[in-house]
């Protein structure tokens, strides 16, 4: 175990174990640090018999990303979100998407920043984005800043959502569904060994906290990230799905997510897009409702449609959602059945009919990489606006930037578009980041 750093502040959940250590209770791990040293994930430890969190505040740069990216298809579609991650993680996936900031050992220090809670919450007023995600690493190491900004957030009127693998235990979880509106809650697989093998964690833990909030009646959507080779088989897919409908119910919308080759599992291909089709025609064909596949980029894959008639609510491509042929109760517009969608008009349009400013960002979208993060590397020290145009499609779209928020991420919208420019007047420079998947923080310039 790690040794200490040298700031800390007082952590919740945890036991005195003896004169020499302490019992974290926040995670089912356990860990028992001696005095001086930290726990599993790398940002819990002893200090003179108490649990310290090393981790309040510290965070990766907040980032302007979209609800879709968090797995989330029927709460908000298209909200804008500020997507927040720390550093740590009380699990070790051999397959970790985010290995750079969840594997502490190998956290580069110069991409952490230091946020209040105060901070964050004047971020999205400033910035009018309406739901905070805690996201990336994991949030569970990143519990007491969780929870206090998050309260601070409903506030005022912002929105929570928590993107987690969920390996807690049941206490923090009580904590969370007082302050979080909406979970999304990834499962690796139904096997006990392959949790074990592959994520230095037991299974039957992250099934009981699952059911825990969705027993609670809490906004919830489950996702499955589909690995080849590791849990992309029948059986394994099966198994999921009868878990789920088995204990939370048909009608949670559930996501099989496309792998990308990452950390230690790097000699497989990303996963095939018809196996992520086979297992939606699995999960449809048990008598699930809502079925969507993640990273993915394909036109009609990802629709919202009514269950009754079939027209569609929600059109999709990647990461961007249009609502459409709803009522004003969220009904559907031709049979009246109502739709699953939670709060569906909160999204404000930013198209523009200006033309490029003088500064310019080009991108071209491939087939491995289909969207970005777009990184202020020089500040004006004000705010700045930006413009967004499609290389080859009719649409341009403004974002603007204040208060401290100087990343957010942009993303193909149609096959037809094969990239976008950027433009922009002020003195600020400006730099995109490749994201691989909707998970993904880049942390390195390319």
């Amino acid at each position: 175990m790690r040794p200490i750093p040298p700031l800390s502040r007082p952590a919740q959940h945890w036991i005195p174990f003896n004169d020499h250590r302490a019992e974290c209770c926040l995670c089912p791990r356990h860990c028992r640090p001696k005095n001086g040293r930290m726990g599993f994930c790398g940002v819990r430890g002893t200090v003179k018999g108490e649990i310290r969190s090393f981790n309040y505040g510290q965070s990766l740069a907040a980032t302007e990303e979209i609800i879709e990216t968090e797995a989330v298809n029927h709460f908000s579609p298209s909200a804008r979100i500020l997507s927040m991650g720390n550093v740590g993680c009380m699990m070790a996936c051999s397959f970790c998407q985010n290995w750079e900031t969840s594997q502490i050992q190998h956290l580069d220090y110069k991409m952490v920043r230091h946020y209040t809670p105060e901070q964050l919450v004047e971020m999205c007023l400033e910035n009018d984005i309406p739901i905070i995600s805690w996201t990336y690493n994991d949030p569970v190491v990143w519990h007491e800043f969780v929870v206090e900004t998050s309260l601070l957030a409903q506030k005022n009127g912002i929105k929570t959502l928590y993107k987690s693998a969920f390996y807690i235990e049941e206490a923090p979880v009580k904590e969370l569904l007082e302050c979080i509106d909406i979970f999304s809650l990834s499962l690796k697989s139904l096997n006990a060994e392959f949790y074990q093998k592959q994520t230095k964690a037991k299974l039957q833990p992250v099934l009981d906290r699952i059911k825990q909030v969705a027993d609670s009646g809490a906004y919830l959507e489950l996702s499955q990230l589909v690995i080849p080779e590791l849990n992309d088989q029948d059986e394994d897919i099966e198994q999921t799905i009868d878990w789920v409908i088995e204990n939370i119910g048909v009608d949670v919308p559930l996501h099989f997510v496309a792998f990308h080759p990452a950390y230690q599992y790097t000699h497989v291909e990303r996963t095939d897009i018809a196996t992520l089709k086979h297992a939606r025609k699995l999960a449809l064909a048990k008598g699930m409702k809502h079925i969507y596949l993640g990273n993915t980029y394909e036109p009609d894959l990802n629709d919202t449609a009514c269950q009754s008639c079939g027209t569609v609510l929600v059109k999709r491509y990647g990461l961007h959602a249009t609502v459409q042929n709803l009522d004003n109760n969220a009904g559907c517009i031709q049979c009246g059945t109502p739709s699953p969608l939670i709060e569906p008009f909160t999204t404000k349009s930013s198209h523009s009919q200006e033309k490029k400013l003088a500064k310019q960002l080009q991108i071209h979208w491939t087939d491995e990489v289909q969207s970005a993060h777009i990184l202020q590397t020089k500040s004006g020290g004000q705010t700045d606006t930006l413009l967004i145009h499609s290389l080859n499609d009719d649409y341009a779209v403004t974002k603007t930037l204040s208060h401290g928020l100087d990343r957010f991420i942009v993303s193909r919208r149609s096959d037809k578009e094969t990239g976008i420019i950027i433009s922009w007047d002020s003195d600020c420079d400006y730099q995109h980041l490749e994201v691989l998947d909707r998970a993904h923080y880049p942390v390195t310039f390319l």
